[in-house]
Parts: structure tokens; C-alpha cells; sequence
């Protein structure tokens, strides 16, 4: 059972209203609908997506998947997900809760989703310490996230902003993280993943280097 006493733990309402609006919209100008396909192509049993957003992920799932606890922290998104899972072809729990504190057990699921979050956890280890911990030995992590890319100027303007004005701005969002080091350092097995544009066209932004694709936790030779 998931704990429904975990409090808000994000409160970004301006920046909440303002991504609700543009993640819609990149649904067709970004081709992210096509994206989110690829993510989660392929998945079945229970799945975790940690830091769901406003639920666009969930008609995308499989119907090889028996349930989707969405985990979101900001309450603005959290409604538009709830809405968006009244749509949705498979099973959705939505459930208030921040990454670094999953309030489900342990080892309780098949698959875990991040999909643009691991820029926004304030502990990024500790988040990943907690998807290895709900995640059943064997079981996959699905990930596109975005992070540091780009040559050298370009890296040094991801880190510029990170260090003044990004995070305001932008709900706690950073631009210079490593999401598939951090995966590799967290213990994760990392499968098949491709570095990618977002927008594949156009001018590249700070935000536009991701990484799609996949790891495992162990089965064996699980860390202490």
C-alpha cells in the first residue's frame, strides 16, 4: 500500500502553470509524444515514474502494464496528472511524495520511469539510492533526461546558470547534471542508451542535450 500522508514537498506554482502550458505544446512542435513512446515502449507489471509532472507519460504506457504509481510533489501538476489518468488506458495511482523519500516498499516494483526529473531532485543520489531501493532486483529504469552536453562553452554556460538564476527560474531545474553517471555511480546497470537533441531541429539550448534509454539494478552483487 502507498502511504497517502506524505505532505507537499515542492511548491513551484508559477513555474508549475508555466511548464503545464509549454509541455503540452512540445507534444507536437518537440515531437515528445513520439519520445515519451520510445521511453516506455515495451514495459509491463508495476512501474514507479518518480516526479510524474502533469501525467502526459501515462497514454503512452503499454497495456502489458498492471499499474503506474506516479509519484509528483508540486500539487498543480499533481491535479493535472490525476486528470490525466482518468484518460489513460492502464491503471494510474497518483501519489504526492519527492524522490528522495518514496513513501511505497521496498523492492516493489517491475520498472522505474524518470523522465526530465533527475535535473530537479535536491539530492540526486539520494533519489537514486531510493529508486534502486522500491525497485525489484533485475528490474529496469527507463530514462530521458536532460544535462550537460555541448562543447566547452556551452558547458560553461550550463554551469553559469546553475549557479545564479537557472534554479529560480526554472522550479529547481539544473542545467550541467550527468543524469547516466549518476545512474552508473548510484549502481545501476546501464543497457542501451542514445545521446539526442531536444528539439532534434534548431538552434541548440542549454536544456537541448538528453539521454534516452535503460539500466538494471543487479541481481547480484548487491551494495550493503
Amino acid at each position: 500500500m502507498v502511504s497517502r500522508s506524505a505532505r507537499d514537498a515542492v511548491r513551484h506554482p508559477v513555474f508549475a502553470r508555466y511548464y503545464a502550458r509549454a509541455s503540452v505544446a512540445a507534444e507536437s512542435r518537440m515531437g515528445m509524444a513520439g519520445v515519451r513512446r520510445r521511453l516506455l515502449g515495451g514495459l509491463s507489471g508495476r512501474v514507479i515514474e518518480i516526479g510524474a509532472g502533469n501525467g502526459l507519460n501515462f497514454a503512452h504506457y503499454p497495456g502489458a502494464v498492471a499499474e503506474v504509481v506516479a509519484i509528483e510533489p508540486e500539487r498543480l501538476l499533481r491535479r493535472r496528472a490525476v486528470e490525466a489518468a482518468l484518460r489513460c488506458g492502464v491503471p494510474v495511482d497518483v501519489v504526492p511524495g519527492c524522490a528522495e523519500a518514496l513513501p511505497v516498499k521496498s523492492e516493489a516494483f517491475d520498472a522505474v520511469v524518470f523522465s526530465l526529473v533527475l535535473c530537479s531532485v535536491r539530492d540526486l543520489p539520494r533519489a537514486l539510492a531510493e529508486a534502486r531501493r522500491v525497485l525489484r532486483p533485475g528490474g529496469e529504469v527507463r530514462f530521458l533526461e536532460h544535462g550537460r552536453g555541448g562543447g566547452r562553452a556551452m558547458t560553461l554556460t550550463q554551469r553559469a546558470l546553475d549557479r545564479t538564476v537557472w534554479p529560480l527560474l526554472a522550479g529547481g531545474c539544473h542545467l550541467a547534471r550527468d543524469p547516466v553517471a549518476a545512474l552508473r555511480d548510484a549502481g545501476f546497470e546501464l543497457g542501451p542508451y542514445r545521446r539526442m537533441l531536444l528539439p532534434e531541429r534548431g538552434p541548440a539550448l542549454p536544456t537541448s542535450y538528453c539521454a534516452l534509454g535503460t539500466a538494471w539494478r543487479p541481481v547480484s552483487a548487491e551494495r550493503g
